[in-house]
């Protein structure tokens, strides 16, 4: 197998990738040099770049069908495939469960669960008519699996992102494969809103077995895995990029520090 980390040829998508997580994501796959489009409601400062390589945005709401339609029919016309879907879009603001509006409620859904499905069915689209098929990656999180206080309809959504995940991956094989990678806490440029300040970065961190947050590169690193030939028997599964989870609350709580 030669290079097989080498996208040269292949056209990846990546929602929501100019910054934090998918402009990691965007700069992995840039450098490993595939053509990347991402999309957004708005035009950003900067592009990802890597290597005299430069994504190309397009305006897009990812939660607006029409418009999904539109931007994935674009780049399949302008570069005559496509081979790799990031669907990284979403967020969500901390909101008390007891209190969350409806409205708000089916906005946070609507962001990270059919977005994504949305996105995913316009690239199905495209992948199914190629004879090399594609790679779909979700973005999940760690709020998928445990506990979720403060972002309650987010931790439900992204759990219902890892399941549509295994269900994409048996309707739409043999030609596509589908995974989730499920992130742990990722240090971005707005990770104070989530940890507080440095010192605070850096009480989170030590919570983490392997002694840090992870940086936008490590998850692209895994879409850079997951979208490669080394890959090729891998659909329908969850890979958790969290530097070995959570020190589970109880050890503390039976072994309190001594003074």
């Amino acid at each position: 197998m030669d290079k097989p980390l080498d996208l040269s040829g292949k056209v990846a998508i990546v929602t929501g990738g100019a910054r934090g997580v998918g402009r990691g994501i965007s700069e992995r796959l840039l450098a490993a040099g595939a053509e990347v489009h991402i999309c957004g409601r708005n035009q950003p400062e900067t592009l990802p770049a890597s290597d005299g390589h430069q994504a190309r945005f397009h305006g897009c709401d990812v939660r607006d069908a029409e418009q999904v339609d539109s931007f994935v029919n674009a780049v399949v016309a302008a570069a005559g495939r496509l081979d790799i879907l990031v669907n990284n879009a979403g967020g969500a603001p901390a909101t008390d469960a007891a209190s969350a509006s409806p409205r708000f409620s089916e906005a946070i859904i609507g962001l990270n669960l059919l977005a994504p499905l949305l996105v995913a069915q316009a690239a199905n689209r495209a992948m199914q008519s190629q004879e090399s098929g594609g790679s779909i990656i979700n973005i999940a999180s760690v709020s998928a699996v445990r506990p979720s206080p403060g972002t309650a309809a987010y931790g439900a959504a992204k759990s219902g992102l890892v399941n549509l995940g295994t269900s994409l991956a048996v309707e739409w094989a043999p030609r596509v494969r589908v995974n989730t990678i499920i992130c742990g806490l990722v240090l971005t440029e707005q990770a104070h809103l989530h940890y507080g300040d440095d010192e605070g970065v850096a009480r989170v961190a030590n919570t983490i077995p392997l002694g840090r947050l992870a940086e936008p590169g490590d998850i692209g690193d895994a879409c850079l895995f997951l979208a490669s030939s080394l890959a090729s028997y891998i659909s329908g599964a969850s890979l958790l990029v969290h530097g070995g989870g959570e020190k589970p609350a109880f050890l503390d709580a039976a072994n309190p520090a001594q003074p």
